[in-house]
């Protein structure tokens, strides 16, 4: 059933590493933070090492942040890349679309979403007028493709979470889609199944969030028969563009 007016408030969740390594990764995080109070952090030292931690506030800029992304070494997907997958679309978008990571032509052209599912995604948004280049900014929760389109593992994602998170504090979204279960897992920890949330508004570190079906979801899947997934992604883009309409109209 489609339950738009459902809302749940999710916290974020401990990571899904093994408790010695939280431990670790928490004394790494408080030690940078007493650096960063002292003035003694070096921003330089964040794409060397996942052991380096991306603090909250750390950049000034998604012009910095890129450059670190580009040069990233923080997990072993580093090694196999052709191009590091930042974004692309408006930084000052107010939709926020985050996917699970690049593909590979993504990675031959260093932009998400430019494969057939982002020729759908396209479609999908332009459907109720709403502009990539314009309306939305667009994000993975991992930076680099993972060897043969594999879902990222936990070392993964986390090591690339930081860079996420300060995206979406300096693009400051109305509203963020998450495509997939594993953009949503990687974002919110949320570890429910895609397909009993898809479609709810959901609160989530004070923004306004909605999981949606990922476009290659779509693309195996292609009835649009009433409750087919192309027919329940119709309900949701819907649902975002009245949202959005209504959030400018409060403005």
């Amino acid at each position: 059933m489609h339950s738009s007016g459902i809302v749940a408030r999710w916290m974020l969740v401990p990571s899904l590493l093994p408790l010695p390594m939280i431990d670790q990764i928490d004394l790494f995080a408080a030690a940078g933070a007493a650096e960063a109070a002292a003035g003694n952090f070096d921003i330089e030292t964040i794409p060397t090492s996942s052991s380096v931690p991306i603090l909250p506030g750390i950049y000034d800029d998604l012009e910095t942040l890129t450059r670190h992304c580009n040069g990233c070494q923080r997990c072993g997907l580093a090694a196999g890349r052709t191009n590091v997958v930042v974004s692309r679309g408006n930084p000052q978008a107010p939709i926020m679309i985050v996917g699970e990571g690049p593909g590979q032509q993504e990675d031959e052209q260093g932009l998400p979403f430019v494969g057939k599912s982002g020729q759908l995604l396209e479609k999908i948004l332009a459907a109720v007028r709403l502009d990539t280049e314009k309306d939305v900014y667009i994000c993975n929760v991992v930076k680099c493709r993972p060897p043969n389109n594999r879902t990222p593992v936990a070392d993964e994602t986390a090591a690339c979470k930081g860079y996420l998170l300060e995206q979406i504090r300096l693009v400051d979204p109305k509203i963020i889609l998450m495509t997939g279960a594993t953009a949503m897992k990687g974002l919110t920890g949320e570890k429910r199944g895609i397909t009993k949330i898809r479609g709810q508004w959901m609160q989530w570190e004070g923004r306004l969030c909605m999981p949606i079906l990922h476009p290659a979801y779509l693309l195996r899947n292609p009835s649009r028969d009433k409750g087919s997934p192309k027919w329940l992604m119709w309900q949701d883009i819907q649902a975002v563009k009245t949202k959005l309409d209504e959030l400018r109209a409060a403005q």
